[in-house]
């Protein structure tokens, strides 16, 4: 949502509305339904898929939905550059399900947050405005989550750094590949 109340591209109102339901559908509703679904087959022990072995089936799931997502809006000419944000965020939970198999765990919510640093970072870069600000306080609110998820002792600061680390390489990453 934030992308879409400060980038210049002249998008029209419901192409916003539509990719927000969109997104929205596919990166809440979706994995929801799954928590649920995976906790009443007793795939799950609890909703924090605080056991390793808990967040591959998850992750390979989400993998998809993202990938889908960076396909889909690689199609339409005028959101093309959040497609960038949605392949990234894949390649990140593929890395992040590959490390779980060296009983590597990263935090999901540094990720994620490493993922917006480094989509606004690399829009900045490519356009002619100055996205400072967003970055800043995306920067911000990483400290401020890192933090919390150290305090709820939900996980080391090594899974915290290694988190938000592919979060911001993977988009850059993904830059790369597009490029290419």
């Amino acid at each position: 949502m934030l992308y879409f109340l400060v980038t210049t591209k002249q998008i029209e109102p419901y192409q916003k509305l539509l990719a927000i339901l969109i997104i929205f559908g596919t990166t809440y509703f979706i994995p929801l339904v799954l928590l649920f679904l995976l906790k009443s087959l007793k795939k799950i022990d609890s909703y924090q898929l605080k056991k390793r072995k808990e967040r591959k089936l998850p992750l390979a799931i989400m993998v998809v939905l993202f990938y889908a997502l960076g396909n889909l809006f690689k199609r339409i000419l005028i959101l093309e550059e959040i497609s960038l944000l949605f392949h990234a965020t894949s390649l990140g939970l593929i890395i992040t399900y590959f490390l779980l198999n060296f009983s590597i765990k990263s935090s999901i919510h540094l990720l994620s947050i490493g993922i917006s640093c480094g989509f606004f970072m690399m829009v900045a870069l490519k356009s002619d405005e100055s996205y400072m600000l967003i970055i800043i306080i995306n920067f911000l609110i990483a400290g401020l989550l890192g933090s919390a998820r150290l305090h709820l002792k939900a996980h080391s600061p090594k899974e915290v750094y290694v988190g938000f680390l592919i979060g911001i390489s993977t988009v850059f990453g993904m830059h790369i590949i597009y490029s290419m």
